[in-house]
C-alpha cells in the first residue's frame, strides 16, 4: 500500500491524484470527519450562548459550595458544547481555581465538552493539563484531561486511542485511571477492541473503588451492544468485590453491552433482576431499558412497572421508572400517560424517576403532556425531586420556540437566585440552565437521526448521564447526546454554496432568545406561576401598551429595543395564532412580520421547524434525496455550468472564518484542515 502511494506521488499523474482525492473524501465522509468538521464550524460561527446568564449564576452562587460551583462549571461546558468558546473560563480563572480534587477533575473534563469535535487541536488544547517532560501536575487535572480527550474525539476516536491506552498503562493513580478509562470508553465506543478491553479489565481487577467504577462503565462502552460472553466474567467479579462503586460500574457496563439486544438480553435480565444485591438489580433495570430501548415492548414495560412499585430498594425503584423513559423513547407521546400515576407516588425516588423518564423519552419534543407532568414536580416537597424535574423540563424544552421556554427560564432564575433554596435544587436549576441553552443554543438532544434510527451515542450518553446521581463527573456524558440543529447544504465537492432556503413561518417564532441585559436579568419574561413584584407589574403594563400600539401599526419591535425577550415572544405568539385575514394584512403593511422568511446556508433549523423549510421555487439547487431539509444535505446542481459562489469562511451573519474580527487562529487551522483533501482541479460529477 504505502509503496504504491509513494510512487503515485512521484508520477503525479493527475488522474491518480483525482482518484486519491475522491477516496480521501469518501473516507472522511464515512469516518464522520467531514460532518464533525462542518458541525464544529457551524457551532463556532453561530454560537449564541449568553455569557450574562453565566455571570448572573456565578454572582449568586457561593463558590465555597462545591456542588453549585461544579454545577456552574458544568452549565458553562454544556452551553458552549462544541463551540470551542471558553471565554467564561478564561475570564474567571481565579474563581475556577477554587475547584479542588474531583471538582478540578470535572472542570478539566468540561474543556473536552467545549472543544468537542475539535479533532485537529484536541491534543494541543489539553497539553497544559497532561504530564510534560515526565513531570506530572495534579492527578485530578490530568485524569480530567484524559476524560476530556475522549469527549473531544467522541465518534471519531481512532487517532487518540493509542495515547489514552498508554496513559492508562503507565499509571497506578486511581484518579488518572478513572479519567483514562472514561476517555477510552468514549473514544473507542463500540469498537470491541480486545486489546483495550484487557487494559481496562486490568484496572477493574486492581479493586480500587474509584478506578473500578469507571472501568466497569468503560468495558460497557467498548463492547456496547455486542452482547459479548464476557458478561459472565464481569458479573462474577461484581459478586466478588466488596466495593459498591465497582458493582455499580459493572452493572451499568452490563446494561451498555446489552444495548438494543431485546430478547438476547433476557438471560442476563433474569440473573440480575433476581439478585440479592440491590445494586445489581439496579443494573438489571438499565439492562431492560437499554436492551429494549425505543421498542415500547409490552413485557419490558410491565417488568419495569412491577419493580417500580414492589422492589425494596429505592434505588432500584427509581431506576425502574427512569428506564421506562428509554423503553418508550420511540413513542414519546405515550410516556407521560404511563408514568403519570408514578409521578404522584408517595416515594420521592419514584417521583424523581417519573420526571427523568419523561425528560428522556420526550427530550426536545416540547410535548404538552410531558410539561404537565413535570410542572407539579417543580414545587415538590423533596429537594432532589425538584432537581430531577428541573433537569427533565430543560431536556423537554431544549430548542423549543422561546414563547414556550420564557416562563421556565424565569423559574430557573428564581431557583438559582434564592439563597434559602436547598443546594440539591439549586444544582438542578443551574444544570438546567446549561441544558436549555446547550451548544450555543444550536443543539438538541438528538435521540434519533433524520432517517428515524436511534443514535446509539446519544442514547448511551443519556443513560450514563443519569448516573450523575452517584458521581457528578458523569454528568458530562450528556454532551454525547447533543446533536446540532443545523441545516448545512453541500455541493458535490463537499463545499458550502451560498444559497437561501425559505421557512414558512414568521421569523420571530424560531428566533434566538434575546440576550439578557444586566438589569433585566432578574426579570426577563412574564410567567403565570411566579409572583411578580409591583415594579414588574407596572413595567409589564407599559410594555403591553407599547406592544398593542406597535401591533396596530403592523410593525415589529426592533430586536435592539426590546428589554428581555418578552415583546418578540408575545408577538410571535400573536402572529402565530392570528386568523388568516389578519396575517395577510400585516404582511402587506410591514414586510418585517412576513408569513415566511429566508435562511442562509448554513442555518439553524430546530426540529419543530424542519417541516416548514423548503427550497424556493426558482432555486438552482435541489437535495439529492427526498426528506426533511435538516442536518447535512447534499445538493444536486440544476444549472451545473454556472459559477458557484461559495462560503469562503466569512459572509454576513458568520464571524469571518479567515482572521476576521474574532477569526482567531482556531478557525484558520480548521480551514486549512478542510482544504487539504480537495482535488487539484474540479472534476465533473455525473449523477448515477
Amino acid at each position: 500500500g504505502s509503496g504504491a502511494q509513494a510512487e503515485a506521488k512521484e508520477t503525479a499523474d493527475p488522474e491518480v491524484q483525482a482518484l486519491q482525492a475522491k477516496y480521501q473524501k469518501l473516507k472522511d465522509v464515512i469516518s464522520g470527519k467531514t460532518s464533525i468538521m462542518l458541525y464544529l464550524e457551524f457551532l463556532y460561527n453561530h454560537n449564541h450562548a449568553d455569557l450574562q446568564i453565566l455571570k448572573n449564576i456565578k454572582s449568586v452562587v457561593d463558590s465555597r459550595q462545591s456542588v453549585c460551583h461544579s454545577a456552574t462549571v458544568l452549565a458553562n461546558a454544556l452551553m458552549h458544547c462544541g463551540t470551542t468558546v471558553d471565554t467564561f473560563l478564561r475570564d474567571n480563572l481565579d474563581w475556577l481555581s477554587r475547584a479542588t480534587n474531583w471538582a478540578k477533575f470535572s472542570a478539566t473534563a468540561g474543556l473536552g465538552v467545549i472543544h468537542k469535535g475539535h479533532l485537529a487541536n484536541g491534543r494541543a488544547l489539553m497539553a497544559p493539563y497532561l504530564p510534560q517532560n515526565g513531570a506530572s501536575g495534579s492527578p485530578y487535572s490530568e485524569g480530567g484531561a484524559l476524560y476530556a480527550l475522549g469527549l473531544i474525539h467522541a465518534n471519531h476516536g481512532h487517532d487518540i486511542q493509542e495515547f489514552l491506552c498508554t496513559s492508562l498503562r503507565n499509571t497506578n493513580n486511581e484518579v488518572i485511571q478513572q479519567g483514562a478509562s472514561l476517555g477510552l470508553g468514549i473514544a473507542a465506543l463500540g469498537s470491541e477492541n480486545a486489546e483495550i478491553f484487557e487494559d481496562v479489565k486490568n484496572v477493574l481487577y486492581t479493586d480500587s473503588a474509584v478506578a473500578g467504577e469507571a472501568a466497569g462503565i468503560a468495558l460497557g462502552l467498548l463492547q456496547v451492544g455486542s452482547a459479548t460472553e464476557k458478561t459472565t466474567e464481569m458479573l462474577a467479579y461484581a459478586h466478588d468485590t466488596q466495593h459498591e462503586k465497582i458493582i455499580r460500574g459493572i452493572a451499568l457496563g452490563l446494561a451498555l453491552i446489552m444495548y438494543g439486544r431485546e430478547e438476547g438480553a433476557e438471560t442476563l435480565i433474569e440473573q440480575m433482576t433476581r439478585d440479592q444485591d440491590p445494586i445489581l438489580r439496579y443494573g438489571g433495570m438499565y439492562v431492560i431499558g437499554l436492551a429494549y430501548r425505543g421498542t415500547d415492548n409490552n413485557a419490558a414495560i410491565q417488568k419495569l412497572l412491577h419493580f417500580a412499585v414492589s422492589d425494596v430498594s429505592d434505588d432500584v425503584r427509581r431506576a425502574a421508572v427512569i428506564c421506562l423513559g428509554f423503553v418508550l423513547m420511540g413513542v414519546p407521546e405515550q410516556c407521560p400517560r404511563i408514568v403519570s400515576l408514578l409521578s404522584e407516588s408517595y416515594n420521592p425516588h419514584v417521583r424523581y424517576g417519573a420526571a427523568m423518564a419523561v425528560g428522556i423519552a420526550c427530550a426536545g419534543t416540547g410535548n404538552r403532556d410531558a410539561i404537565d407532568i413535570i410542572t407539579p414536580l417543580l414545587s415538590d416537597a423533596v429537594d432532589f425531586v425538584r432537581q430531577g424535574a428541573l433537569i427533565a423540563m430543560a431536556l423537554v424544552l431544549i430548542q423549543q420556540p422561546e414563547s414556550q421556554v420564557g416562563g421556565f427560564r424565569k423559574q430557573l432564575d428564581k431557583f438559582i437566585n434564592d439563597k434559602t433554596e436547598e443546594i440539591m435544587c439549586r444544582m438542578g436549576a443551574i444544570m438546567a440552565a446549561g441544558i436549555i441553552d446547550a451548544g450555543g443554543r444550536n443543539v438538541t438532544v438528538g435521540l434519533r437521526s433524520h432517517s428515524g434510527h436511534f443514535r446509539r451515542t446519544s442514547v448511551i450518553g443519556l443513560a450514563v448521564f443519569t448516573q450523575y446521581w452517584y458521581w457528578y463527573p458523569l454528568s458530562y456524558f450528556l454532551s454525547l447526546a447533543f446533536q446540532p440543529t443545523a441545516l448545512i447544504a453541500l455541493n458535490a465537492d463537499m463545499l458550502l454554496p451560498k444559497l437561501q432556503v425559505a421557512c414558512d413561518c414568521p421569523k420571530s417564532l424560531y428566533a434566538y432568545p434575546e440576550p439578557i441585559t444586566q438589569e433585566a436579568s432578574t426579570q426577563a419574561a412574564k410567567l403565570p406561576t411566579a409572583v411578580l413584584s409591583t415594579t414588574v407589574k407596572v413595567r409589564e403594563r407599559q410594555r403591553k401598551k407599547e406592544q398593542e400600539k406597535l401591533l396596530k401599526e403592523g410593525k415589529k419591535l426592533e430586536p435592539g429595543t426590546s428589554k428581555g425577550d418578552e415583546p418578540a415572544e408575545s408577538l410571535a405568539m400573536e402572529t402565530d395564532e392570528a386568523p388568516e385575514g389578519q396575517g395577510q394584512e400585516s404582511t402587506s403593511k410591514g414586510p418585517e412580520e412576513a408569513e415566511f422568511h429566508m435562511l442562509d446556508n448554513p442555518a439553524r433549523v430546530v426540529p419543530s421547524q424542519e417541516k416548514l423549510v423548503r427550497f424556493p421555487d426558482d432555486c438552482r439547487w435541489q437535495s439529492l434525496k427526498p426528506g426533511a431539509l435538516a442536518g447535512i444535505v447534499v445538493l444536486r446542481d440544476l444549472r451545473p455550468g454556472e459559477p458557484v459562489e461559495l462560503h469562503g469562511g466569512g459572509s454576513e451573519g458568520v464571524s469571518d472564518g479567515k482572521g476576521g474580527a474574532q477569526g482567531s487562529a482556531l478557525v484558520e487551522s480548521q480551514d486549512k484542515e478542510e482544504e487539504e483533501p480537495l482535488p487539484p482541479e474540479p472534476f465533473e460529477y455525473v449523477p448515477p
